[in-house]
């Protein structure tokens, strides 16, 4: 088997079964992409400044002016009523969405949708976990999670586990087994619960060894049981191995529990940020009134 060679990051010690995982390691910088001069170390993992997005010239803005920065670590949960733009802020964060006005920077370096390169390499940084799961149903699960690997390298041999490295084969599994769900690995997508088919696509998001994860109403389309069981395992990871974890929900026992801190938006602004230990669910549920 080839080796690796790369540092491994703190947390990521190989804890399941019996063969060698490979950790997950951070993306090395590329030297020829604008987007890395002037990064930091102490740079926050999300930096908005001014953001305002509006659908139609004419249109009122669904939210405008929304200012806030995430560090390294932290689980950020948003929340909000319906139609107040908490998806749409969520993806504006990435430009899969493009903002009206206001600048964007991820871990120090500017997400500028303007140089399509620079935007590519600040994406695969981030996995990004749908509220659909978006999973290939003929194809087994180790090789759906194998497709987060296409996030920095093309190729056929990142569709199929039949024709995969070994090293990363090796380390879907790894992934898989983080999300626990590694006795799955050869059962087709297609008969899986929704649970399960949510939990690969964590298992997915990881493949990409991403510095954040974003969740888009991740529980959405699952029962109370299941939608905590993934719930539960995006804090685990974000605690575990230092992942960034900024997440969209309705559930405001989610929010309390499994983030840090609220980012609330009502009345086309942001009108709450704050650590959840200082709320309690009557004072999220002020933002509904």
């Amino acid at each position: 088997m080839t080796t690796l060679h790369a540092p491994v990051r703190p947390g990521f010690e190989p804890a399941f079964g019996h063969r060698a995982r490979l950790p997950p390691v951070r993306p090395q910088a590329d030297p020829d992409t604008d987007a890395h001069r002037g990064a930091s170390p102490e740079s926050p993992a999300v930096r908005v400044e001014g953001l305002t997005k509006r659908f139609g010239r004419t249109s009122r803005p669904v939210w405008s002016d929304v200012s806030f920065s995430v560090p390294t670590g932290q689980r950020v949960a948003i929340i909000g009523g319906n139609g107040t733009g908490k998806s749409t802020l969520l993806r504006c964060c990435l430009r899969l969405i493009e903002p009206d006005a206001g600048d964007i920077h991820l871990h120090g370096q500017k997400l500028d949708g303007r140089c399509a390169r620079t935007l590519r390499h600040l994406r695969s940084e981030v996995g990004f976990v749908f509220q659909k799961h978006n999973l290939v149903p003929r194809l087994s699960v180790l090789s759906n999670v194998l497709h987060g690997s296409m996030a920095r390298t093309r190729g056929p041999r990142q569709w199929l586990q039949s024709l995969a490295r070994s090293e990363d084969r090796d380390y879907a599994m790894y992934c898989l087994e983080q999300v626990r769900l590694g006795h799955l690995a050869e059962r087709r997508a297609d008969h899986l619960s929704g649970g399960q088919s949510q939990r690969v696509a964590v298992a997915r998001a990881l493949m990409q060894r991403p510095r954040a994860i974003f969740a888009d109403e991740p529980v959405a389309s699952l029962d109370p049981q299941a939608g905590e069981e993934v719930m539960e395992t995006f804090a685990d990871l974000a605690r575990n191995h230092g992942l960034t974890l900024v997440f969209v929900s309705h559930h405001l026992e989610h929010a309390l529990t499994y983030a840090e801190r609220v980012l609330g938006l009502r009345d086309g602004r942001l009108d709450l940020d704050a650590p959840t230990g200082r709320e309690t669910l009557g004072s999220l549920r002020s933002l509904y009134d």
